[in-house]
């Protein structure tokens, strides 16, 4: 298997595929899903996913908003970055200049786990100011411990990351599909075999596996945990009850720092609340957007 996935090949039946497409933003090629009509919402997947990951959400927030749904740098179809931009504020400036390039101004910002994190930093730092921003299972603080897998932030990363073999036996590994299986299986989350086949997929391309070692190595949600009082855009921070990867005390944490953010629990859903009940989120989402 080839080290990046490939559109031609990896992409023939991409979720969503008409809505693609590739620009050319912060100095590397972006693939990008734009489509629907409406005020403009920006999708930020979280860390080890891609696009694929809103597939069944994106098309039912199309019917109200503009939705602007990048790969995050490193990830599925999109470039690998220079290193420092796979840190917090790296990926922060990365996807501002693709909004500059796109001319996109977005309303309203929904984003899952370490995607939740570049949404509130980018608001922080003046890079958009949307009326309100939708955290699914958002990584926002720093994880006092707990089971690792490619959705979290680790201290193994920095080790790992730092051995270029590991990545290649990671994807090797993605080849047994149980095995990516039983990976999401541990983060409370129980989706359809498409949604694993797709997780699987990227995961057999050890490029896509280094973009997410690094992601997580390069991790600091300090600084965040620090600003966030400063936060202006209303926040909801929705929550799966059976989430095993971001802790769903930790909503109870933000809200004591950040009071007036809304908290909505999901029981039963887990970290990946938006691919197993993309209806109920998108809901939450569109609410999110009223007055």
């Amino acid at each position: 298997m080839s080290s990046r996935p490939a559109w031609d090949r990896d992409g023939r039946d991409w979720p969503n595929r008409k809505a693609s497409r590739f620009v050319r933003a912060g100095g590397f090629r972006w693939h990008v899903q734009i489509t629907g009509t409406g005020p403009a919402l920006l999708l930020v997947h979280g860390t080890g996913a891609a696009t694929h990951s809103w597939r069944g959400l994106l098309p039912l927030l199309a019917e109200r908003f503009t939705v602007v749904a990048p790969d995050l740098p490193g990830h599925g179809f999109t470039d690998a970055p220079p290193k420092r931009a796979l840190s917090l504020p790296g990926m922060a400036e990365a996807v501002h200049a693709l909004l500059r390039e796109l001319g996109a101004v977005p309303e309203l910002v929904a984003g899952h786990s370490a995607g939740a994190a570049v949404a509130a930093s980018m608001a922080l730092e003046g890079m958009l100011a949307p009326r309100a921003i939708v955290s699914i299972n958002g990584a926002l603080l720093p994880l006092r411990g707990g089971p690792g897998d490619l959705f979290i932030f680790s201290a193994l990363a920095r080790m790992l990351v730092a051995v270029p073999v590991v990545p290649w036996l990671i994807a090797r590994r993605a080849a047994d599909r149980s095995a990516v299986e039983r990976l999401l299986r541990n983060t409370g989350s129980r989706i359809d075999a498409e949604g694993v086949r797709l997780y699987a997929s990227l995961a057999r391309h050890s490029a896509h596996v280094t973009a997410a070692l690094g992601m997580m190595a390069a991790w600091d949600l300090h600084p965040l945990a620090r600003a966030l009082p400063g936060l202006r855009p209303a926040l909801t921070l929705v929550v799966g009850g059976n989430d095993r990867t971001i802790p769903p005390e930790d909503a109870l944490r933000v809200r004591a720092i950040l009071p007036t953010a809304q908290l909505v629990t999901l029981p039963g859903l887990g970290h990946l609340a938006h691919e197993e009940a993309p209806e109920e989120v998108a809901a939450l989402i569109v609410q999110a957007s009223e007055p």
